[in-house]
């Protein structure tokens, strides 16, 4: 009989053209199922809570596959971390429910972007920041996102090329932090999001960090569904994927992590 494996996984994106395996390019998805392949000999496929772009980064991916074997949960934690490389990391490794699934049981997800606002490139980790070297309205930028809480039709930020039934989903949170020595972080919390839709909504309000469009023109293109009138896409790199939420288990994370891969910090609680 079959049991499904629930993962709660953290990968540094650099490395990968991003979650789901790709012709010829290495991807976080095929990682982690060759070494699940190698352990039960037959093939495994893991599904993931939703694909990463190549070079967006995770802290709380969620994946599930299923296997007929007699290695424990336990065992399989220990033995992916032995076998993966040092840019992926199993933090949990549990049985779950059969009728479990990664993708589709997902009821809200928290993304958090980082931002290094200061002349000097930082040394450590520079490819976990997006660097901009002009002083951001921070201000200005809260007020706009403000926008963005409740639920909208999010057409003005969403990339081509993605099958979607309807482009309109609920916000839950929104916020900007400016944590001082140049970081900023936003933060994003919904029930869903559209292709691109984070790296295009920190686009855009960085133009209004950079006075470029104001807090209520910022509205005004949330409103317009037209993807022409918002701002340019944020590079991948300072993108994490934090939190995936499920109804099978309350999650009560730590409220801040702090590790090698990101020493600044993410802020893991509400805004």
């Amino acid at each position: 009989m079959e049991t499904t494996f629930k993962l709660t996984i953290e990968y540094l994106g650099t490395p990968y053209a991003g979650w789901q395996i790709q012709p010829d390019q290495p991807t976080v998805q095929q990682a982690i199922q060759e070494c699940l392949t190698r352990m039960v000999t037959r093939p495994v496929t893991v599904i993931a809570s939703g694909r990463t772009d190549a070079g967006v980064h995770a802290v709380g991916q969620v994946a599930h596959f299923k296997a007929e074997t007699a290695i424990t949960a336990e065992k399989f934690q220990e033995a992916l971390n032995s076998m993966l490389p040092d840019s992926i990391t199993i933090h949990e490794c549990r049985t779950s429910a059969n009728d479990f699934h990664a993708r589709f049981g997902a009821k809200r997800k928290r993304y958090t972007y980082r931002i290094i606002n200061r002349p000097l490139a930082p040394a450590v980790n520079a490819d976990t920041f997006w660097q901009i070297r002009t002083p951001l309205d921070v201000e200005a930028m809260k007020t706009a996102a403000a926008h963005l809480v409740g639920t909208h039709d999010f057409k003005a930020f969403e990339g081509t090329g993605s099958p979607r039934a309807t482009t309109v989903r609920t916000m839950d949170e929104a916020c900007i932090h400016d944590h001082g020595d140049g970081l900023i972080t936003l933060t994003f919390c919904g029930s869903g999001f559209l292709k691109f839709m984070v790296r295009n909504l920190v686009g855009t309000l960085v133009d209004v960090g950079l006075s470029r469009t104001s807090p209520d023109a910022f509205k005004g293109i949330l409103e317009s569904c037209n993807r022409a009138k918002a701002g340019a896409t944020a590079p991948p790199q300072g993108l994490f994927l934090v939190r995936v939420e499920y109804d099978d288990v309350p999650h009560t994370p730590r409220k801040f992590i702090d590790s090698p891969l990101y020493p600044a910090g993410l802020w893991l609680g509400p805004c």
